[in-house]
């Protein structure tokens, strides 16, 4: 990604007003997915513009897709294939022989960009397919973590191999027959559950996923929304289970996708920490999976009211007043942690501005996104002033001291940038980000909310 800098000033006023955030990204990636491989057209409303759901976009026309975009009106037509009417398209320049012992096949390939929620989802649908694919993204996505479906993948009788051997993309996936099984993971992702869920449509017997807690459950609530057998359930020992059967076929839907509480969390934040602020964010999913951030900022003691709340699609929103307000630190821990995990370079900055010791731990995924959060959030925090000690799964922010204008480095991790942007609206002095550009692949135009 080409290199750019942004300088921020301090907020010379209050944040008044209302805005609207873009749509979900997670929404918007599954949308496009499960139209794709349902039957009839799925129309979508409010869908992300950004680089990553449109690498997923792309990457389902080159399997022979038809996919309508109106950027303006951000609306997207998927003419779904069904389950099994996905195929190599050589015409879509993405073809190629296979190597080794089945040389003579035609092969997939796919770029999923900086993409890790394409990569990882993709990869349970394309496991179930009679063509063989090869999945790739940019160089900071190749270095990202796949054995966390490489294993459960392989477990349900998968072909899919890490080409480098490395337990990263490039990704092998060759046609196998899928079993149903019974997969426990090891931590919380909504990433992991998808790909063996999506799988599971595929495969010869039920399938089900047991997390140690509760991870986002979008795709549980669309796949049903679609016509799958799905079902859900927190245990008593508060695991949760999450279990589908194979499935014939999927039908399409009308999706209106709810803006993204992750891209809302930056507002919020600023409207926290801006004296005198007071903002109305508009039609923000609050899905309890993902609301996290919200009981954080809660807990601090922001002012945050709900207004207007409703459900479509089994996702519920509302419009979210926030107003300024006095901060102290808190503990961030726990089944807390898969409900904010996006959301807690903010918050981390956010306790920066609080009064007190605020703890941040059961982290340690922060550490394989698309930076390592915990350590580029630590350096940045620093270069402001800020009190902040890093740990093995979290970090320990001491809090009330001002913060002070800063050359930023984004290390291209949009989560960072946005972040450190809201940041320095209420430190002293000007702050430069670096690679500031890196927010497009979630919120393109965010920066022109701070003209």
């Amino acid at each position: 990604m080409k290199d750019s800098s942004k300088i921020i000033y301090p907020a010379r006023q209050p944040l008044t007003g209302e805005i609207q955030v873009p749509g979900d990204k997670s929404i918007s990636h599954r949308a496009v997915m499960l139209g794709a491989i349902a039957k009839g057209t799925t129309r979508i409303q409010n869908f992300l513009m950004g680089g990553d759901c449109l690498s997923t976009i792309d990457c389902f026309r080159r399997l022979g897709v038809q996919i309508d975009v109106n950027s303006a009106e951000g609306q997207v037509a998927v003419h779904g294939k069904g389950m099994h009417g996905l195929g190599v398209c050589p015409g879509a320049g993405n073809a190629q022989k296979t190597g080794g012992p089945d040389g003579d096949l035609q092969e997939a390939v796919l770029d999923t960009g900086n993409s890790g929620t394409t990569t990882r989802l993709i990869s349970g649908i394309l496991a179930g397919q009679d063509f063989p694919s090869l999945l790739s993204g940019d160089a900071s996505l190749n270095t990202r973590p796949m054995n966390r479906i490489l294993e459960p993948l392989t477990q349900m009788g998968a072909h899919i191999r890490s080409v480098h051997g490395n337990g990263c993309a490039p990704l092998s996936i060759r046609p196998g027959q899928l079993h149903g099984i019974h997969y426990r993971t090891k931590v919380a992702s909504a990433q992991v559950k998808s790909a063996i869920l999506l799988a599971g449509l595929f495969a010869d017997s039920p399938t089900s996923v047991t997390e140690p807690s509760l991870s986002r459950d979008h795709t549980e609530l669309m796949l049903k929304g679609f016509g799958a057998d799905v079902s859900s359930i927190i245990n008593e020992d508060g695991t949760a289970t999450a279990s589908i059967r194979p499935c014939r076929e999927l039908y399409a839907q009308d999706i209106v996708v709810p803006g993204d509480i992750s891209s809302a969390a930056y507002f919020i934040a600023a409207a926290l920490i801006v004296p005198g602020s007071s903002l109305l964010i508009r039609n923000v999913g609050i899905n309890p999976t993902r609301a996290g951030f919200l009981s954080v900022c809660r807990d601090m003691g922001g002012d945050i009211t709900l207004l207007n709340e409703r459900t479509t699609g089994g996702e519920p929103s509302a419009d979210l007043l926030v107003r300024h307000s006095s901060l102290h630190g808190v503990t961030i821990e726990g089944s807390l942690i898969p409900t904010l995990i996006d959301e807690l370079p903010m918050a981390a900055v956010l306790a920066a501005f609080a009064e007190g010791t605020t703890v941040i731990r059961d982290a340690a995924e922060l550490k394989v996104k698309e930076s390592d959060r915990i350590a580029t959030v630590t350096e940045n925090l620093l270069a402001m002033g800020g009190d902040v000690t890093p740990t093995a799964d979290g970090m320990i922010i001491r809090g009330g001291s001002p913060l002070h204008g800063a050359v930023i480095d984004s290390h291209l991790d949009h989560r960072i940038a946005m972040s450190f942007a809201v940041a320095a609206l209420a430190a002293d002095g000007e702050s430069r980000i670096r690679g500031a550009n890196c927010v497009d692949i979630s919120f393109p135009g965010f920066y022109d909310y701070f003209n």
